[in-house]
């Protein structure tokens, strides 16, 4: 039997997520990457609303927690009032960051602020019930569109790493998801490079984890992921969307 240790930046509790969410295997990828890069006693997390709206019970670092959507302006005060010190992080769903909080994450990232954002999108409302998101599906059934997402009346899903590339801003923006082992690893790596982007001082980098929502979609887990890879991923292709520093020719 393999035991996996427990990241120590990531709380001995239980969780509050309903079975199936992938909520939970973000929370330990970003604490694998706080213990790895040893930074837990400088990181101060903000949790925004949604789903992850109880984050602060789930990591040992300092947290914060912010109104709906304010989390990118709330993390831009905690980073400039000690840069040296602070490594400072948001986890927001799609909800918080590609509707309310549109406006701080595009100012944020235009601005170029030395912080890192972990978006979760699952192309739903989780936590009041299941109604449209911004990057809810064309078609996609909800509680809000029960005859699925129509384009002509509610527009198109709104691509968040795409349109925050056209900004000369940011530092660096991928795409990854954690249906399966492979993307589960490519995603820790993403999250750890973007939390070291911040310790290098290179500024605004956002990790985007397409992830399953079982409980709202009206599915199983194991077809919930299946979902992402048939559905989601060929509306969100995973990717790098900008790396200032490849660009660059960078070799760190």
């Amino acid at each position: 039997m393999v035991v996996f240790d427990k990241p120590h930046a990531l709380a001995d509790v239980p969780m509050h997520y309903c079975p199936g969410c992938t909520h939970g295997i973000i929370h330990r990828l970003v604490a694998e990457a706080i213990d790895e890069l040893g930074i837990e006693g400088r990181t101060i997390g903000i949790a925004p609303v949604g789903c992850s709206v109880f984050a602060y019970n789930y990591f040992n670092c300092d947290m914060i927690e912010a109104a709906h959507g304010r989390a990118p302006a709330i993390a831009t005060g905690v980073k400039r009032a000690d840069p040296e010190n602070h490594v400072v992080f948001t986890y927001q769903g799609d909800g918080d960051l590609a509707s309310i909080g549109m406006a701080e994450t595009v100012h944020a990232a235009a601005r170029n602020e030395n912080i890192t954002v972990i978006f979760v999108n699952n192309a739903i409302y989780g936590m009041t019930g299941g109604q449209m998101a911004p990057t809810s599906l064309v078609g996609q059934v909800t509680q809000t569109s029960p005859y699925g997402r129509d384009p002509q009346h509610c527009g198109y899903p709104i691509r968040v790493c795409e349109m925050l590339a056209q900004l000369e801003g940011p530092e660096y923006l991928e795409r990854v998801t954690v249906n399966n082992v492979k993307n589960i690893r490519k995603a820790k790596a993403a999250i750890k490079k973007a939390f070291q982007n911040q310790l290098d001082g290179k500024g605004f980098s956002l990790v985007e984890v397409v992830s399953s929502c079982p409980t709202n979609w009206g599915m199983t887990p194991q077809a919930a992921l299946k979902w992402i890879d048939e559905k989601m991923l060929p509306q969100y292709p995973l990717g790098v969307y900008k790396d200032r520093s490849a660009e660059q020719g960078e070799t760190k």
